[in-house]
């Protein structure tokens, strides 16, 4: 009998490669550095029968079409944002992600983001490897206070929260908006206090913000919103990029109407605005919300189970398009 083929687009971890290699042949793109090309992803997925798929690789209709008999999609995903969900749905291709497990590798970046964007840590650290050294007790590189000020939560889900329980160590004033109030029990875990949209825009001197991406939250941060913060307050992102109006955010920083941003994630994915590569005032990494080892190898796993129920004729545990599963 022959065994199935899978395709993984970019290397993991090596425990999960070594479960899905003994029931299956594994074809893995060496290059961890950058998002697969579609080209050598459309080959990819024309030479194997199931895709195993990371968060940036766009799964849309032409991909899906490179392989008339594939047997199914299996991404390292939480939302399917860039999967065409409904052209897999119809070819009935199965679908499956992976459960909401990152909350507290993501808050994890997001505070250390705050941390570093208010200190001006990557500032001194480019400086010191540059010869310069102003002093111990020099006002060249004197930053933000953490402790003690008020951080505005634009969202209060598992990774807000997760943020108010980080921050309330830090004995920061804690706002929250959210459509839906928190139960009591967990607004006064971290003195949590829910306050209008605009309210909060103008208490914080930390705006993070953590909202699932729909249409109602596109650009939920744009030009009336940033005039209405502190020229002190800081814009913090992890969610997801086209929550900010970029070229909004851009402008509010050159003319000096916020004090800085510290960013995880973009409004097109993989650019960037390059004006915010030249402020020193922003801190950006790589969309790095769940890059722990530990985290990344237990995704990887989830990931191979949903592959080889497939492979063994069972429901994926995780199965996004249940109406193809026959």
């Amino acid at each position: 009998m022959n065994r199935m083929k899978v395709f993984v687009t970019q290397p993991v971890a090596e425990s999960a490669l070594a479960r899905l290699r003994a029931v299956a042949d594994v074809e893995v793109n060496p290059d961890s550095s950058r998002i697969i090309p579609k080209a050598d992803l459309c080959a990819g997925v024309a030479r194997n029968d199931i895709l195993f798929a990371l968060l940036h690789d766009r799964i849309d209709a032409e991909v899906i079409a490179a392989n008339p008999r594939l047997r199914a999609i299996n991404a390292m995903v939480i939302t399917p944002d860039h999967i065409d969900v409904a052209e897999a749905t119809r070819r009935r291709i199965p679908i499956t992600n992976i459960p909401a497990i990152v909350t507290d590798a993501t808050a994890d970046i997001c505070f250390g983001l705050l941390l570093a964007v208010a200190r001006r840590i990557v500032e001194g650290d480019k400086l010191f490897r540059a010869g310069v050294y102003p002093g111990s007790q020099s006002n060249h590189l004197a930053g933000a206070a953490v402790s003690g000020k008020t951080l505005g939560l634009v969202g209060a889900g598992r990774i807000g929260q997760a943020m108010a329980r980080r921050a309330h160590g830090f004995g920061m004033r804690i706002l929250y908006y959210d459509p839906r109030r928190l139960p009591e029990v967990d607004e006064a875990r971290y003195d949590m206090r829910q306050v209008a949209y605009d309210d909060l825009l103008r208490e914080a001197d930390f705006v993070s913000l953590h909202p699932q991406l729909g249409p109602e939250t596109r650009h939920l941060l744009g030009e009336r919103e940033l005039r209405l913060m502190k020229k002190t307050a800081y814009v913090i992102n992890t969610a997801r990029g086209p929550v900010i109006d970029e070229a909004a955010l851009v402008l509010a920083l050159a003319e000096k109407r916020i004090a800085g941003a510290g960013l995880d994630v973009y409004e097109h994915e993989p650019h960037v605005t390059p004006a915010l590569l030249e402020m020193p005032n922003v801190v950006l990494t790589p969309h790095l919300g769940s890059a722990v080892y530990e985290l990344r190898e237990g995704m990887a796993h989830v990931v191979v189970d949903n592959v080889i129920a497939v492979i063994e004729g069972r429901r994926p545990p995780n199965l996004i398009n249940p109406e193809v599963w026959n």
